[in-house]
């Protein structure tokens, strides 16, 4: 193949350089941006600068920068690349897209695709259009790296271990899921300053239309790997609500670098603060088990704290969970827990059998016994990080572009399926609100 020639296009998140954090084999160092000229593209070349001056294992990327208004059009036209990161503003992101399909060009995006149920039709046209011009479409689900997260699954579709999922029920789920994250933070070493327009809920998403894509997804790939996921059969979703995080106007300085909130917040302020809808929970069932989200920000963590997040998948046998919270220094753990005391040694002696064939992919893979559950021990190389996670997705896009792997055939329904969960789930939200 070509070698492959990418462009960031309106970068306007983070995530668009995380994605450059280091040099892939067979891609040009020299990257066009297009974008207009501003904050975010400002903070994008910081990061990118800063990637290439780092002490340790510097990059060497060269950045051509497209300014102007018309830099949309700009960038079809003049086909400087054939591959497109994306990660900026969601509520028009399936637009350039599309853009990036219509002009012959592959893509790689950030979550969310969309934000809203009238585009649910856009994306199938996205990924049914990129299916006839033989492109290669993919959206960046950075947590299936995670290996927590991968153990998890293996762990999951262990019988002898779990044994099968329970349905349960909206009060007492098959699966429950809760993702705390923060307004302030650090990324690559510095502090975050986040552009105004994220908190603007119809630009940049409520919590479940954005990080609960990641949660969404999640529970499709652990519980039915490898198969295509039916909307119309599959999902039904029961209820949901939101409510807001309270962001003072200071905090919104700090935050942002901004003076002042901007106009389009204007009518989400209750005195000087914003009613920033960021938190919503969600109840719906896949193939007939209960599926419970909760998708949360708050403005700052406690000293010494940081993200949390808990995924736990009740088995009939076990419930295998992933914790990541203060207990746990704020790394995630994955922990087994017998339902009965009875079958404890059963257990045991599954967790064994398991892990055998798991260290064949993962040597060093071993387990803790607590007295009353297990916890299962992760040697520290397999602890990348987030930050790293957008490199390994990058990778996996590469081998799909290049042929080395086939696209999964489950990939692009089952995307379908989590932004139906995501945008409905939203939108049910709103209306049980008013």
């Amino acid at each position: 193949m070509q070698e492959i020639r990418f462009i960031t296009l309106n970068p306007g998140h983070f995530h668009a350089a995380l994605v450059q954090k280091e040099m892939y084999e067979d891609v040009a160092p020299r990257i066009h941006v297009y974008a207009p000229l501003g904050p975010d593209l400002v903070a994008h070349l910081g990061r990118i600068a800063g990637f290439n001056t780092r002490k340790d294992e510097p990059t060497r990327w060269e950045l051509e920068v497209h300014t102007g208004p018309d830099y949309l059009q700009r960038f079809a036209r003049e086909k400087s690349g054939n591959a497109v990161v994306l990660a900026g503003a969601n509520a028009n992101k399936i637009d350039a897209i599309l853009a990036a399909l219509d002009a012959g060009m592959n893509v790689l995006a950030d979550k969310p695709w969309i934000l809203v149920p009238e585009d649910l039709p856009r994306l199938q046209q996205a990924l049914d259009g990129a299916s006839a011009k033989g492109l290669t479409v993919l959206d960046i689900m950075t947590e299936r790296y995670e290996i927590t997260s991968i153990l998890q699954r293996a762990f999951v579709q262990d019988e002898p271990t779990f044994g099968s999922i329970s349905a349960g029920s909206p009060e007492d789920p098959g699966v429950f899921m809760e993702s705390v994250h923060y307004l302030k933070k650090q990324v690559a070493g510095a502090p975050l300053r986040r552009p105004s327009w994220f908190f603007d809920i119809h630009q940049q998403g409520e919590a479940l239309s954005d990080v609960g894509t990641h949660l969404a997804d999640l529970v499709m790939w652990m519980l039915h790997p490898d198969q295509a996921i039916d909307v119309a059969r599959d999902v039904c979703i029961m209820s949901a609500k939101r409510w807001p995080t309270v962001l003072s106007k200071s905090d919104f300085q700090q935050i942002t670098g901004e003076p002042d909130f901007p106009r389009s917040l204007h009518d989400e302020l209750q005195g000087d603060d914003l009613q920033y809808y960021c938190n919503t929970l969600v109840n719906y069932a896949l193939r007939g088990v209960h599926v419970k989200l909760n998708v949360l920000w708050d403005v700052e963590a406690a000293s010494g704290g940081g993200d949390t997040h808990l995924a736990v998948f009740r088995g009939t046998r076990s419930r295998v969970e992933v914790r990541q919270g203060r207990e746990e220094k704020f790394q995630p753990e994955l922990y087994i827990i017998p339902n009965k005391m009875m079958d404890y040694p059963t257990v045991r002696r599954a967790i064994d059998r398991k892990l055998q064939v798991l260290n064949v992919e993962f040597p060093g893979i071993g387990v803790t016994d607590l007295g009353t559950h297990f916890r299962i021990a992760i040697p520290k190389e397999y602890r990348v990080g987030h930050e790293a996670h957008f490199a390994q997705v990058t990778k996996q896009f590469l081998r799909y572009l290049r042929g080395r792997d086939p696209m999964p055939a489950w990939e692009k329904p089952n995307m379908m399926a989590k932004y139906f969960v995501t945008t409905r789930g939203v939108e049910m939200s709103r209306k049980s609100q008013r």
